[in-house]
């Protein structure tokens, strides 16, 4: 058997996985460890890495946050999930990209989403890091519910980041 060129080599992470299907996107209730998720991204082809990650902030709107809650439907988020990175890696020069989400309850300073992809060149890295979150955002059934230093709570919308008070 042939060895394999050093400019083919994948990272035994990837390579442990040849011949598998891939999850690219993820739903997590556990917090986000981002080093192993990049460390999977790693191939001799890629000369880039651009990644997002997105925390829970202390505000919204000029009130208080103490923390959020995400919901989501399982089987069609992570459906719609896979297609928004397989869509990725068909429409940009990548050599992989992954992302996680969290749902259930977090507090400010919590990891919500990360996006990692690596490319050959940083342009095509950084163009599809955007992509993804941007799409994610939009398009992936997952809820987001703020919790206010006030009691109040409020279902927010992805992209306005408004949503009907409840008062609960």
């Amino acid at each position: 058997m042939a060895a394999r060129s050093p400019s083919s080599r994948r990272s035994p992470a990837a390579e442990s996985l040849r011949g598998t299907a891939v999850k690219r996107f993820n739903l997590s209730d556990q917090p986000i460890d981002p080093a192993p998720l990049r460390i999977g991204l790693l191939d001799a082809h890629a000369g880039a890495f651009a990644s997002f990650e997105g925390w829970v902030r202390d505000h919204h709107d000029g009130r208080p946050v103490l923390g959020l809650h995400y919901e989501a439907y399982l089987a069609l988020a992570e459906a719609e999930g896979e297609k928004v990175l397989a869509e990725a890696m068909e429409r940009f020069a990548i050599t992989g990209a992954r992302c996680v989400h969290r749902v259930g309850d977090l507090d400010i300073g919590d990891m919500a989403v990360w996006v990692g992809v690596g490319a050959a060149h940083r342009d095509a890295a950084f163009a599809a890091c955007r992509f993804v979150i941007d799409e994610i955002k939009s398009r992936v059934a997952i809820w987001k519910r703020e919790r206010y230093a006030d009691g109040d709570r409020q279902w927010l919308h992805p992209d306005e980041g408004q949503g009907a008070s409840d008062g609960a």
